[in-house]
């Protein structure tokens, strides 16, 4: 441990010239950092040096830690409305439980990388955020070159740990991974050169596995251990029949349900039925609003904007997805299992009629491209039904300006925005019957183009931002 105390601090004051020689390079990083991290968020930095990275991610309370006294020194006299210490994390006093840590580079140069993570729990609470940062091990020894031409700052012998590597470790401390990013092909400045490379190149497949920087992103394990209260969305046009089915047909728990139903200019008495059912089931929690708006999308918002339960939960007004189904959804998210989670409807043999040919292969097409696009399996991106947690949908409301206002779907709002926010995605699937009351409202070929609008979007803000 002394030998690496020296190295870095007689490292301390140079290591301004190593990031000036590679100005561009700590551009793009610091970029793909703060598309991870959103900013006015509890920041904490292990393996710091001298601060320029916790600085760029802009927290509300950031603080650095590092085994350098003279990184640590540095950094003090750059960045004076940071907090930064210097020890082992092991050794560091603290109460105070942070939103993100950065381990940027940092596992590999640990003695013991197990350890590490178990000592890093002490920072964390239940919805924490690691970004990990490594090395691709195809880069080995282009980075030993670029040393020896002075061109990067000298590290000691690295351990060259691979994806898995760390995934293994993250299991055995208590940790799982959330979604993994890969950036950087070409770190070099060459005008129009590098940006074409780094930013759509890099994003393809086969490229991307070659680029420089991998990014995991974990997050703690753990079950809850109480029960909650969850509001039951109800976007609906044109659906008196199912009204009152929606209502008796859902199961009961959670210690407390509200149904909130958003109404959007039905011609069939569909409000009407609404305020009869409130009337009939006076023990029941029952809201209804009318939509100003159009669109589901709208409606969701509305719904949601309205809600006062702790969980949230979509249910669509057709009941092609059972209410009987909806207790499953509340599991996964009440054990922890996911903390956005999405109904898939292509697993299970469906109903006759419960979705036509030329939706279904949409579907899987959609699907498909949309995993590639968003980093994470998406099997199903159209089911209606999805479930999170209140305090993360205000956190997609909060960042929503980086989409803005999007989607008249409303299901790519959200999976946008939880994809965003690195929340765990998991897919529960589902039977998919056919609609008891009612026509469909989609209208296969003008929502086809709006889906295909989806794709570019999402392309431009997320894949090759």
């Amino acid at each position: 441990m002394k030998k690496i105390i020296e190295h870095y601090n007689a490292l301390a004051q140079k290591r301004g010239q190593y990031r000036a020689k590679n100005k561009y390079y700590y551009k793009l990083l610091h970029k793909e950092y703060r598309y991870l991290v959103p900013e006015g968020k509890r920041v904490l930095e292990v393996g710091c040096g001298t601060g320029e990275l916790l600085n760029a991610l802009s927290p509300s309370h950031g603080v650095g830690i590092d085994i350098s006294d003279g990184m640590v020194a540095e950094a003090k006299k750059k960045f004076p409305k940071l907090k930064f210490l210097e020890g082992e994390i092991a050794r560091i006093d603290t109460d105070e439980k942070f939103d993100y840590i950065i381990l940027s580079g940092l596992l590999g140069e640990l003695d013991d990388i197990q350890q590490f993570f178990m000592d890093l729990r002490k920072f964390c609470h239940p919805h924490t955020r690691i970004i990990i940062e490594y090395y691709s091990y195809f880069w080995q020894y282009i980075l030993k070159l670029a040393e020896k031409l002075r061109l990067k700052i000298p590290q000691r012998i690295q351990n060259w740990i691979t994806c898995q590597d760390i995934n293994n470790f993250l299991a055995l401390t208590g940790f799982e991974a959330v979604k993994t990013e890969r950036s950087i092909l070409f770190p070099r400045d060459i005008p129009l050169l590098s940006f074409l490379i780094n930013k759509f190149l890099a994003r393809l497949p086969v490229f991307n596995a070659l680029t420089l920087n991998h990014f995991i992103v974990a997050r703690p394990r753990g079950n809850y251990k109480r029960e909650f209260s969850t509001t039951i969305l109800i976007p609906c046009r044109n659906e008196k029949g199912n009204i009152e089915n929606a209502v008796t047909r859902t199961p009961s728990f959670g210690h407390h349900q509200e149904f909130v139903f958003v109404e959007g200019g039905s011609k069939d008495g569909t409000y009407e039925e609404i305020e009869r059912v409130i009337k009939k089931y006076p023990d029941k929690d029952i809201k209804a609003f009318k939509q100003a708006g159009k669109g589901k999308g709208d409606a969701v918002r509305l719904g949601f904007d309205k809600a006062s339960c702790e969980i949230l939960m979509i249910l669509d007004a057709d009941l092609t997805v059972p209410p009987e189904d909806l207790p499953k959804f509340y599991d996964a998210i009440r054990h922890n299992r996911g903390e956005f989670i999405n109904g898939c409807r292509l697993v299970y043999p469906m109903e006759r009629e419960a979705m036509r040919f030329l939706n279904l292969l949409a579907n899987k097409f959609f699907g498909v491209f949309f995993s590639w696009l968003l980093g994470h399996r998406f099997k199903d991106t159209l089911c209606g039904t999805k479930v999170l947690f209140k305090k993360h949908y205000d956190e997609i409301v909060a960042n929503r300006h980086y989409f803005g206002d999007f989607d008249p779907f409303g299901d790519f709002d959200l999976i946008f925005g939880a994809v965003k926010q690195n929340l765990k995605v998991i897919e529960l699937p589902i039977r998919y019957r056919d609609r008891q009351y009612g026509s469909t409202q989609i209208q296969r070929f003008r929502h086809g183009i709006l889906l295909f609008r989806m794709c570019f979007f999402a392309m431009r803000k997320i894949k090759f931002r």
